[in-house]
Formats: structure tokens, sequence, C-alpha cells
């Protein structure tokens, strides 16, 4: 990732784990339980945001580099590596 991308990415998750705080200390507060579920969905869609633009991130400079390379083993590894990754994300 670019240094760009980078701190993107490291700002969306400290906000994120942010988030995840004020959730942990509504439940602690004994706070009604759909306003900590509403936060959670709201924590849920947060990550995704980060994880699209770390995606995004990854297809523009490492996938592209390797179909400019021309090189099919690489080619091959990483798409692999995306298929691995959103396989996992299933579980």
């Amino acid at each position: 990732m670019n240094e760009k991308n980078t701190k993107a990415v490291v700002t969306s998750l400290n906000r994120v784990a942010g988030q995840v705080r004020g959730v942990s200390q509504m439940v602690e507060d004994g706070r009604y339980c759909i306003d900590i579920l509403t936060q959670i969905h709201a924590v849920k869609a947060a990550l995704s945001r980060v994880e699209t633009h770390v995606l995004k991130s990854h297809a523009a400079c490492c996938v592209e580099e390797a179909i400019a390379s021309g090189d099919t083993a690489q080619q091959r590894e990483k798409f692999n590596e995306l298929v691995e990754v959103f396989s996992k994300a299933k579980l």
C-alpha cells in the first residue's frame, strides 16, 4: 500500500476502534439492546468500508503489477491469494 492509502486505512481503523470502545461502554452502562445492535451494525459497515479500501489498493498495486509483468505464475498467485482470503471470510 502506498503512504496515502496507509494513512487513510489507519485513520479509518482508529475510528472503528473508537466505535468498538463506545459499544463496549454502552454494554457496561446497560444501554438498550437495540441501540447497541445499531452501533454494532455501524462498526461492521465501517470495517467493511476499510476492507473495500484495502482491496482496491491491493488491486491497484499488487494485482496490477502481476498483470503488467506478464508472469502467469505471479498472476495466478495474486488471484489465489484473493480467493483464499475471501473463502476464509465465509467461515
